[in-house]
């Protein structure tokens, strides 16, 4: 029996020798302790034929082989293992010496940018910003604007309607409204957002736009106190020299009305491209609220009185900018937008 064992032992050296790779080690394993058809496995087996002398003495020696056969594969599957982490460490290495890749950082769009800025102006002026709804009913977008059932504002071929008294509001007026229904005066407040009109798009135009409108009540409020504000606000947006004119104009919503100009921030009123040698750039409406509005809302216009103001943004932007056509402020393509970083 000795003298099997030795031979085994032999065979044993002999294939592990062979072996080249982990699957092959696996395969050996098997082979020869397998559980079911290991070789030693096998022998192990036939030991209940020998004598009790012989059957201790070749089952201890049929132990160390297994013990050799164990410990020779588990030693070369740890080689197999090694090399097979120092290949992917290869593979993987990085080289640090190599300069990083650069992450491109967003930018803010340039409406933002313009209304991040006349935010801070009148914050500082103690105005508080306010949102609504893009959704309106004919009350908040037309009857408290003091916009008659007739106007050609209501026509359908200039709002866009949603549904029955249902449309996308054409102004940003309607958050003054939220606004005086909330809170009672004196109150100053902001509202920009987005705007939806029936408008054919051109260089000059789009269906949906951005305004900011101002709103303030209180006791006393004149138009002298409108003109000061504004005053502020162009000075401080565009330079302490801007000079700024009222021209009368009718708008529903305020009585008297007036469009505001303000001296061009290129050329500084001696005239330029940017202000058609005019030397002014149209800044939006304005005036004092009427009292239809004040009393829509429930606040008594014998006691108070306000005015309000609205400008549109993008045309300001496109101006500010030089940007020729503001159609390009939505087509959202990054060569453009990352201009204004």
């Amino acid at each position: 029996m000795s003298e099997r064992i030795k031979q085994l032992r032999d065979d044993f050296d002999r294939e592990l020798g062979s072996v080249t790779a982990d699957l092959e080690a696996t395969a050996l394993r098997d082979r020869w302790i397998g559980r079911k058809s290991g070789l030693l496995t096998a022998e192990m087996k036939t030991l209940g034929k020998l004598s009790p002398d012989e059957r201790r003495e070749a089952g201890q020696r049929l132990n160390e082989l297994k013990d050799h056969v164990e410990s020779e594969i588990a030693l070369l599957q740890d080689g197999f293992a090694g090399r097979r982490d120092a290949e992917q460490l290869v593979r993987e290495r990085i080289d640090i010496t190599l300069p990083g890749r650069r992450i491109d950082s967003g930018h803010l769009h340039p409406i933002t940018l313009l209304r991040q800025k006349i935010e801070d102006i009148f914050v500082s002026m103690g105005y508080h910003i306010e949102d609504g709804p893009e959704i309106e009913t004919d009350f908040y977008n037309f009857d408290a604007l003091n916009i008659p059932s007739a106007h050609p504002a209501r026509s359908p071929q200039d709002t866009f309607y949603l549904g029955d008294h249902l449309a996308l509001r054409s102004q940003t007026s309607t958050v003054q409204i939220h606004a005086m229904q909330r809170r009672q005066p004196p109150l100053r407040v902001i509202a920009p957002g987005r705007v939806f009109r029936r408008d054919t798009p051109d260089a000059t135009h789009n269906p949906m736009f951005f305004q900011v409108e101002g709103l303030l009540v209180d006791r006393g409020i004149t138009l002298g106190d409108l003109k000061g504000t504004i005053e502020e606000f162009v000075r401080r947006m565009f330079g302490p020299e801007t000079m700024i004119r009222f021209r009368p104009s009718y708008f529903p919503f305020v009585e008297p009305g007036a469009e505001i100009d303000y001296t061009c921030f290129k050329c500084g009123g001696s005239g330029c491209r940017v202000c058609k040698g005019s030397g002014w750039i149209e800044m939006g409406g304005s005036g004092m609220v009427h009292p239809n509005v004040l009393k829509t809302v429930g606040i008594d216009p014998e006691q108070y009185s306000g005015f309000a103001f609205g400008l549109g943004l993008d045309r300001l932007c496109a101006l500010m900018y030089g940007i020729d056509d503001i159609r390009l402020l939505y087509e959202n393509d990054v060569r453009f937008l990352e201009q204004f970083s």
